[in-house]
């Protein structure tokens, strides 16, 4: 599988949804395939809060490939020797598109908290733009889970004749208080470390020990990925073997499995763009700009494949299966279809149980 990664840079302004613009501004992207005579084999592939533009294969050196491997490569359900599959890094990310740390051009000052809010619908705006750069004038299929599954919808609404296929799976059409509860858990964990000093910190004050604020806040939003279910097939009541039972700070299994996880990201991944990602998610609804639910989700023209976990806890089926009601009920039956899976891993399915959908995904795209 051929594995390209390029950066591009725009000059025009990015207008955004808050009325405020980023120019100059940067986008990182991936590419696994190639591009046919007619460019028409296109599918863009969106990512999660954590995610990067690096969703399939390995960099040399690398211990793990890319995020939906299992899911991405030859032969695979987005087979690499069919299609041209395509994953940006969004605004607001820290993997090398513009976000926070990034230059406030013209000066070299970081744009830190002067970084401006940006929306689920601007990171679609963006991704659109380059596509267009790239010459690609109608995607194949749209592809994303969780953060993703919400740009592919918002795709779905803004671009309505722009994609074949789209598959937007764990999503929700709105965020709901549920999931916002969680990410304010580690908004405010990050912004009361006094390490986090206003968002004037040194990023490689983290690198060797991490950020506490973040990891801890991690470990909250953890939580919300797994379900009970899963969590007692994976740690039970197993004891870490060195630590005593009556030690204040001796813990079980389950503690130190969030332990690692939270320290372990907040060493890579910077705390002011965890903030931003989670306020564009906790303020996504696709019916915003218009009237009503239905009247957002009438513009829809994509053959639109919703795909819900059973024991997802941070988006629950429910809330897709919801637009595929008021698609229904419109008259839109032929452009949307409901998958549920049989799944009870929790949120976390849509990049772990990859054979419970893998077929699904690949017969949609042929």
């Amino acid at each position: 599988m051929k594995i390209t990664t390029k950066k591009e840079t725009f000059t025009n302004p990015l207008y955004l949804e808050s009325g405020r613009i980023l120019e100059p501004y940067e986008l990182v992207y991936e590419t696994y395939g190639e591009l046919n005579d007619e460019k028409n084999n296109a599918i863009l592939v969106t990512h999660a809060l954590s995610g990067s533009h690096h969703a399939a294969g390995r960099y040399e050196g690398d211990r793990k490939p890319g995020w939906w491997d299992g899911l991405i490569g030859d032969g695979k359900a987005i087979d690499t020797t069919r299609y041209f599959v395509i994953c940006v890094n969004v605004i607001g990310s820290c993997y090398g598109s513009t976000g926070p740390m990034s230059q406030m051009y013209p000066s070299e000052e970081r744009y830190r908290l002067k970084f401006p809010v940006i929306t689920v619908k601007d990171m679609v705006k963006a991704q659109r733009i380059l596509l267009s750069r790239l010459g690609i004038d109608r995607l194949h299929a749209i592809v994303g889970g969780s953060m993703g599954g919400m740009q592919a919808l918002r795709f779905a609404v803004e671009f309505p004749n722009f994609a074949k296929h789209t598959i937007a799976m764990a999503a929700t059409h709105a965020t709901r208080p549920w999931a916002i509860a969680f990410n304010k858990v580690v908004q405010e964990a990050i912004i009361k470390d006094p390490k986090f000093k206003k968002g004037n910190y040194d990023p490689e004050d983290f690198k060797e020990e991490g950020f506490t604020g973040l990891a801890v806040g991690r470990m909250a939003g953890h939580i919300s990925y797994l379900s009970p279910e899963s969590m007692d097939r994976k740690f039970g009541r197993t004891y870490v073997e060195t630590d005593g039972l009556f030690e204040l700070f001796g813990k079980f299994q389950v503690e130190r499995y969030l332990e690692y996880n939270g320290y372990g990201f907040s060493k890579w991944f910077d705390p002011l763009s965890y903030l931003y990602i989670t306020k564009a998610i906790n303020i996504f609804d696709i019916s915003r700009g218009y009237d009503t639910l239905d009247e957002a989700l009438k513009r829809i023209k994509t053959d639109l494949h919703l795909i819900s976990f059973r024991r997802d806890l941070l988006f629950m089926p429910e809330e897709m299966k919801e637009v595929k009601i008021v698609m229904d009920a419109q008259g839109q039956s032929g452009h949307v279809s409901y998958y549920e899976v049989d799944s009870d891993y929790g949120h976390d399915a849509f990049l772990v149980e990859l054979d419970k959908f893998s077929d699904y995904v690949a017969d949609v795209l042929r």
